[in-house]
């Protein structure tokens, strides 16, 4: 007689801390970790960074802990390191004695409009001062917030750091701990940002400190197979564990509820094209804003936070732009999903501008999907396999406003019969693969070999 399946082993409550770059307030990946291990029964701690306005220390209503820290390059000076967070310890503890006002959250650094996109334009002599000492500022910088970390984060059984700045942290706390660190690599981070422009000491210095961390660490998760293969013949590391940045599965209204309109007191005849993240240099948006004085009857929704909100919001001002381009505050993630499904049509235009974005695979593409909304994205290696296959929305090329434009007139002008064949595609493949469910086993699984407790 074959013998009968064994049965999992039960749950074991443990502690996790997952350390963020990011205010931790619409970060969705380190959201959808702590709400899962939560409902789990396991004790969340995550680390992110303080800004003005927002608490230091919160619970989270989905049960998980947050610590918000602060550090400079002279933070991580020995001695004056140490005085500069014993003083602001004091100053933080007086000022909870005494209720105050918030402070209203600092505002970004204004750019300017270039043809490639926003961004900061500097003298040669002056960006090269910076890139030189970048690197070693960076360091201090990281230990200052190793050693604020460590005042503050409870012991825990496993650290899940994100981002090439955070895993220097989390190897610190493990090694306090004796606990397993993951490094979770959502970013080519070398080449994204600012960072694909450095060369020289500065990108090899750099780059040896993230391999170093890289191959410390006990594990490394990314987002995509394109992106892990990157790394690992870059860090020689294990062939990365995959988590995709899936959302949720959830199921819209057969008529979703218009928030877009009732904010923005929009008529019923106007459709909304929504952007929806983080806003960045060369993800689209300008070509985006550019593209839909050409798209009739629809409003474009910027929605979300960045260094450039400045400049979006002055140009969503000017006379030409009056009425179509409408700025919205980001949402938390427990709530993003019945916005983007109250959209008609999401647009991810990212730009091939560095190695990062041609494989990109972003939140919103799979929050798209997750909502039913029917998706136009740029070419690229990351994301067209997944538009193709799925049948979720149309792809066009980056540097072609025209067919931008076409793209999106063509989702919101077509025929009521093919935009649903675009909300049911979408669905089914959220449904049956793309969903944070599954990838959660996935990234559990993983935990459970690394501290041999079921997760």
């Amino acid at each position: 007689m074959a013998d009968s399946p064994r049965e999992p082993s039960p749950v074991v409550p443990q502690r996790a801390t997952i350390i963020v770059s990011s205010t931790a307030q619409f970060h969705s990946r380190q959201y959808r970790i702590a709400r899962g291990l939560v409902e789990r029964g396991h004790a969340v701690t995550v680390i992110g960074r303080w800004e003005p306005g927002i608490p230091r220390d919160e619970q989270h209503p989905v049960g998980y802990r947050i610590h918000r820290l602060e550090a400079g390059p002279l933070d991580g000076v020995p001695i004056l390191g140490t005085w500069r967070r014993r003083t602001r310890r004091r100053v933080v503890a007086a000022a909870a004695l005494r209720p105050e006002p918030a402070l209203a959250p600092r505002s970004p650094r204004p750019a300017r409009l270039s043809r490639t996109g926003w961004a900061v334009q500097l003298p040669g002599s002056v960006r090269a001062i910076r890139n030189a000492i970048a690197p070693f500022a960076r360091s201090l910088t990281i230990r200052g917030l190793a050693a604020a970390a460590a005042q503050v984060a409870p012991r825990a059984d496993l650290y899940h750091a994100m981002t090439s700045t955070r895993i220097p942290v989390g190897l610190a706390l493990g090694r306090r701990d004796r606990a397993k660190v993951v490094y979770d690599a959502a970013d080519i981070y070398l080449d994204s940002g600012e960072l694909a422009a450095l060369r020289g000491p500065g990108r090899w210095f750099l780059a040896r400190a993230e391999r170093r961390a890289a191959r410390t660490a006990d594990r490394v998760v990314t987002v995509s197979d394109a992106y892990a293969s990157v790394m690992e013949g870059r860090f020689s590391v294990e062939y990365p564990l995959v988590v995709m940045n899936c959302s949720y599965r959830f199921t819209p209204s057969e008529a979703p509820a218009r928030r877009f309109h009732r904010l923005l007191r929009l008529s019923d005849d106007q459709r909304v094209v929504l952007y929806q993240g983080m806003f960045f240099a060369h993800r689209g948006i300008e070509q985006l804003v550019e593209a839909i004085a050409d798209v009739p009857r629809s409003v474009l929704v910027l929605m979300g936070a960045g260094p450039l909100d400045y400049e979006l919001r002055a140009l969503a001002a000017r006379a030409s732009t009056a009425d179509r381009v409408r700025v919205v505050p980001p949402v938390p993630p427990e709530e993003l999903l019945d916005w983007v499904a109250s959209a008609d049509v999401v647009v991810v235009p990212i730009q091939p501008t560095t190695l990062n974005h041609r494989l990109s695979t972003p939140n919103k593409l799979f929050e798209a999907m997750a909502a039913g909304v029917p998706v136009v994205a740029t070419d690229l290696p990351g994301m067209a396999p997944i538009v193709r296959d799925t049948g979720c929305g149309v792809l066009v090329d980056p540097a072609d406003l025209g067919a931008l434009a076409v793209a999106i007139r063509g989702i919101i002008e077509a025929p009521e019969e093919v935009r649903d064949m675009f909300r049911r595609r979408a669905l089914q493949a959220a449904t049956e693969t793309y969903n944070w469910e599954s990838q959660l086993t996935r990234l559990l699984d993983e935990y459970t070999r690394l501290t041999g407790r079921r997760w």
